[in-house]
């Protein structure tokens, strides 16, 4: 496999691990994702109901929580940290300013169009941004909103199929050559490369290699973690995925 180059950024394994909400990424699995050579990701929702020790009011927790799995990521390894932020949260502008002034090595935004996402980017700040979406005509609009607002080129591009938390309703068969024309056909516009990670039921080294011959870059993987050592969420948790038969999945 090839190395994931985003910008100034090296993963020599070129796996995303999918940012999974309310406690199933913090900062041990995604510290030890990128220890791997991967790029490991904090899921910044629910924060404030995993940390409403250090506050009942939800907003300050959940700011607190990022500062401190960001914290304990970067004193666990030296790898690459991202952030996952959903638009649909109500305290998206919160976790996105606090990523970037924590210096998060790159924001993953999804759930919803993250078309103001630059807006947050300060003087001097050296946060990647890689908006997710599921659609070419998705991946061109953000690509021509950002350009033409903030003069800004997303540093890489995920695209969800179907399988990726069951948001979308796409084939990725159909979905990731489509976008990767897109994409590479505003790269070549503005000279430059935007990788394309794909996410979704990729779960073997055979489901990589097929996703990357389509011309994915990289790929995004979550429900492959969940049943680590290192995955943070509870062990009750992760037995229930073991413990799944096919009849459980609708």
């Amino acid at each position: 496999m090839k190395a994931l180059k985003i910008g100034n950024l090296l993963a020599t394994v070129p796996i995303v691990q999918g940012g999974m909400g309310v406690g199933i990424s913090l900062s041990g699995l995604a510290s030890a994702v990128a220890n791997q050579g991967g790029v490991g990701v904090i899921s910044s929702a629910g924060l404030g109901a995993i940390y409403n020790n250090y506050s009942k009011d939800y907003r300050a927790a959940s700011i607190w929580g990022l500062k401190e799995e960001l914290r304990k990521a970067r004193e666990a390894t030296r790898g690459i940290v991202g952030v996952n932020v959903m638009v649909a949260m109500s305290n998206f502008a919160d976790m996105v300013k606090t990523a970037v002034a924590e210096k998060a090595d790159i924001i993953f935004s999804g759930a919803g169009l993250p078309l103001n996402l630059p807006s947050f980017l300060t003087e001097g700040a050296k946060t990647k941004l890689a908006p997710i979406v599921s659609s070419a005509r998705a991946a061109k609009l953000l690509c021509q909103k950002w350009f033409s607002e903030y003069r800004y080129i997303p540093d890489a591009i995920v695209v969800e199929g179907p399988k990726a938390g069951g948001h979308l309703g796409y084939k990725e068969e159909q979905l990731v050559p489509e976008i990767v024309a897109e994409v590479r056909a505003f790269g070549a516009e503005h000279d430059c490369h935007i990788p394309v990670i794909a996410g979704g039921g990729i779960y073997t080294g055979e489901d990589i290699y097929r996703i990357m011959q389509l011309g994915a870059d990289g790929v995004q993987m979550g429900t492959r973690f969940v049943t680590t050592e290192e995955c943070d969420a509870d062990p009750a948790f992760k037995q229930t995925y073991l413990d799944a038969k096919p009849q459980d999945i609708e």
